[in-house]
């Protein structure tokens, strides 16, 4: 019986680990995919603020990201810009030793990423929905 549970127990690990690499896969596709798009030159600058988030204030990285004519980007678009903050704010907030996610609590100001999140839910969402194959859901369902 513990030979049995003892291979149950490493297969999951096995099949969570081929998971978390094909998540990683498909996240590292939508970024590539996005810095390949027709918006690659604003947002390749914007990954670039990500990648260096540590030299970064807040407050820049919201006034570049208000800057930008998000109406005029594509919902999958945004979906994979608004990971790609969330990854980075959280790295860097792990590296420093804190919680990865500390939202604020009612009647507190916004923390730099919802101030980010609700500047991205101000635009309407795409009427089309995603894309054949792109593993998103039609917004709404």
């Amino acid at each position: 019986m513990t030979r049995r549970t003892a291979a149950q127990a490493e297969k999951e690990i096995r099949d969570s680990a081929r998971l978390l690499r094909a998540w990683k896969k498909f996240h590292r596709d939508e970024k590539n995919a996005v810095l390949a798009g027709p918006h690659a030159r604003t947002l390749a600058e914007l990954f670039r603020a990500f990648a260096n988030i540590e030299c970064v204030k807040p407050a820049q990285l919201i006034g570049f990201i208000g800057a930008i004519n998000w109406s005029a980007i594509d919902y999958q678009t945004r979906l994979t810009v608004l990971h790609e903050v969330n990854s980075a704010i959280t790295k860097f907030r792990e590296k420093r030793g804190l919680e990865p996610i500390d939202d604020p609590l009612p009647g507190q100001p916004d923390n730099a990423y919802r101030i980010i999140k609700n500047l991205f839910n101000s635009f309407p969402q795409s009427r089309e929905g995603p894309t054949p194959g792109s593993g998103r859901t039609t917004p709404g369902k």
